[in-house]
């Protein structure tokens, strides 16, 4: 396992550079075998583990499935140890009534200062903790004014509940707004931003706020130096839930184009000639980028697990990057259309 440093500027400590994600723990991945997965990732060096309020209400969960399961095994292992834990907010539902989904009317709850304040209590409750190591707002809420969100956050950080509070699903120009707003405020800024990515880039859209972007990537790259706050992006669905090795599991539709196609095919040829699996070489390349990320891996089985710890130490050589890369040209023309 290899580590890295996240920090917002006056909080900061290690994690894994793989997050292990526990979305589907207590639902779609029962309680036993969720308990082996994370006893594995420990033992293996992770120390990164990422869940939600509303995991995995989709799947017939209640919404804090998973976090009980957490809960229950950091109970059973006396305390969270050298973990470190993050969970997210403001995307459960508004309406219990109502289905939660991502087209509107989205139903989520938002991050209005109520919001914030007693859905990060109910969480360290569900989890039996007294702190957050990260928290983030689940997705952007653009009816509550970004400075109510941003106090909001500072204030738990303030009253020591939360260590580096992070957004995701969000405008690039949002982020930076919310940042600066927090300096204007004199409280600790969004350390970490988790948005989706992977080896495999979506087609154009307007309203497509939830994906890494070429901005993004350069404005992280800029952050943690003259004085601005550091920024680290995780990633989520970094292997489109098995997109990239079962037939059964087709892209997500905004996926679905030519240059992708050629990036899988070429994704294949590389693993082979490196005796390694695609997903590993798709881990590892966003490991080992220009701006490198943590992806956040959600293996169902310990057998899956045990594929993507693989990718941790696994380095890409230069040409080998290159080739990987040189697959994206057609895409990168899209996307600058």
């Amino acid at each position: 396992m290899q580590y890295r440093t996240i920090s917002n500027g006056s909080t900061s400590f290690e994690v894994s550079t793989l997050c292990l994600g526990a979305m589907n723990f207590g639902t779609l991945t029962d309680a036993a075998t969720s308990r082996q997965i994370l006893d594995r990732f420990v033992e293996a060096g992770g120390t990164f583990v990422d869940t939600a309020n509303n995991y995995s209400a989709w799947a017939g969960g209640h919404g804090r499935d998973s976090e009980d399961v957490l809960g229950d095994w950091i109970a059973r292992r006396g305390g969270l140890g050298d973990v470190r834990l993050a969970t997210k907010l403001g995307a459960a539902k508004k309406d219990p009534a109502l289905p939660l989904q991502n087209v509107e009317p989205t139903n989520f709850q938002g991050l209005s200062a109520e919001i914030v304040a007693w859905e990060a209590r109910e969480s360290l409750r569900h989890l039996g903790i007294d702190r957050l190591d990260v928290l983030y707002g689940h997705v952007d809420d653009r009816e509550t004014p970004v400075a109510e969100t941003v106090a909001a956050f500072g204030e738990l950080q303030r009253e020591g509940l939360v260590g580096i509070s992070g957004i995701s699903n969000i405008a690039v120009w949002r982020l930076v707004e919310a940042r600066e707003e927090a300096l204007r405020q004199g409280v600790d800024p969004y350390g970490v931003i988790q948005q989706g990515y992977s080896y495999v880039y979506p087609s154009p859209g307007f309203g497509r706020t939830n994906d890494v972007s070429v901005d993004l990537l350069d404005y992280v790259a800029a952050a943690g130096v003259d004085g601005r706050p550091p920024l680290t992006i995780t990633a989520y669905s970094p292997l489109h839930q098995g997109a990239f090795t079962r037939d059964d599991k087709p892209l997500w539709p905004a996926m679905r184009h030519a240059s992708n196609r050629d990036r899988v095919r070429v994704l294949h040829d590389v693993a082979a000639e490196l005796g390694a699996t695609p997903n590993q070489v798709a881990l590892a390349w966003l490991l080992g980028g220009d701006v490198p990320v943590i992806p956040v891996i959600g293996p169902s089985t310990v057998a899956q697990l045990e594929e993507l710890l693989g990718a941790a130490d696994l380095v890409l050589d230069a040409d080998v990057r290159a080739r990987l890369d040189a697959a994206d040209l057609d895409v990168r023309a899209i996307v600058a259309v």
